[in-house]
């Protein structure tokens, strides 16, 4: 079933919250996207965004994550939006104790555009996908949603492909080793913990679907993990986690690409990745070409296990704070 119909399908629906359950200047409300509910809650009134932009921007970030994973992650997750003086979207935080929960700071003066271009909110709602693992790991939690949140949000039609290789190409190089580098397991930094835990993403989605004639990638490795219950509410050995991963696409990948990477610098050569993916930049702009030995792997990376990349129908959020309608039914 392609995801336009399963998006119909799903039917994204706002629910109607009680103002008596809500503090003194704060405002709920709740959104249904499959089996998900997503309560949010904004602090204050000092936004000067209309409230049914901030829950278009949370319905966006949380149909690029159902995109990609195949449902949203968590039966349910809570998201307190926390205004600050200024101009966009920061501090995002998410945790997996007491239920899913989601932090997130939105400047007083920002702009609906600005909120259609955010990618934090659907990097945080990417880390609802994946089981708890050890401090030392932290580098494969922000890895991967550093990786997953550009290839969600292509595949539900809110980013260019274009977009993601011209960012991955400018800043996939600070996920490389540098001096003194102990491997992914024991180098802290913060380039080897988003970046070269992304590396080691687009390094596991481009082997996996080498070996299995694109039929599968790290998609269907991550489904594989959080169908078998392994969400950020849960705490797992990683190993475990990469085992029921290559279980997931037939193929043993994810465990020797951690083996080879976790107590040791590896070399990669980008220039040359990229070149076979078919990745051309001057800087400024990027090329795609589909002459290229990979260039198949690379859209297929971005099209999701349909083939082509995925695109939700629009829809009209409706919600109700404190008896006052917003938008439209």
């Amino acid at each position: 079933m392609g995801f336009s119909v399963r998006v119909a399908a799903i039917a994204v629906h706002l629910l109607l919250c009680s103002c008596l359950t809500a503090p003194a200047g704060e405002m709920t409300s709740s959104l249904l996207i499959g089996n998900g509910r997503i309560d949010i809650m904004i602090e204050g009134t000092s936004l000067d965004l209309p409230t049914k932009d901030i829950l278009r921007w949370v319905k966006s970030a949380a149909e690029s994550v159902t995109a990609y994973y195949g449902r949203f992650p968590v039966p349910q997750v809570s998201i307190r939006i926390t205004p600050f003086q200024g101009r966009g979207v920061r501090n995002g935080m998410t945790f997996g104790d007491r239920g899913s929960r989601i932090t997130i700071h939105v400047g007083n003066k920002t702009s609906s555009s600005d909120l259609t271009s955010d990618w934090m909110l659907t990097h945080e709602m990417v880390h609802l996908a994946f089981p708890s693992v050890d401090e030392k790991h932290h580098w494969i939690e922000e890895g991967i949603a550093t990786y997953v949140e550009p290839i969600a949000r292509i595949q539900a039609g809110n980013l260019k492909a274009e977009q993601m290789w011209f960012d991955l190409f400018r800043d996939m190089p600070q996920g490389l080793p540098q001096a003194g580098d102990r491997g992914l397991d024991h180098t802290h930094t913060w380039g080897r913990t988003y970046w070269g835990g992304a590396l080691f993403c687009l390094l596991a989605d481009v082997e996996i679907r080498r070996q299995t004639n694109n039929a599968k990638g790290l998609e269907n490795a991550l489904r594989g993990i959080l169908d078998a219950g392994g969400d950020i509410r849960k705490e797992w050995n990683l190993e475990d986690a990469l085992r029921i991963g290559d279980r997931a696409v037939g193929v043993s990948v994810l465990q020797p690409l951690y083996t080879k990477m976790k107590d040791k610098p590896v070399r990669v050569d980008l220039d040359s990745l990229w070149m076979q993916l078919g990745v051309r930049s001057d800087g400024a702009s990027v090329h795609l070409d589909d002459s290229a030995t990979l260039s198949s792997i690379r859209r297929a990376i971005t099209a999701g296990e349909f083939g082509t990349a995925r695109h939700s129908p629009p829809s009209k959020p409706f919600a109700v704070f404190a008896g006052q309608a917003v938008g439209s039914p």
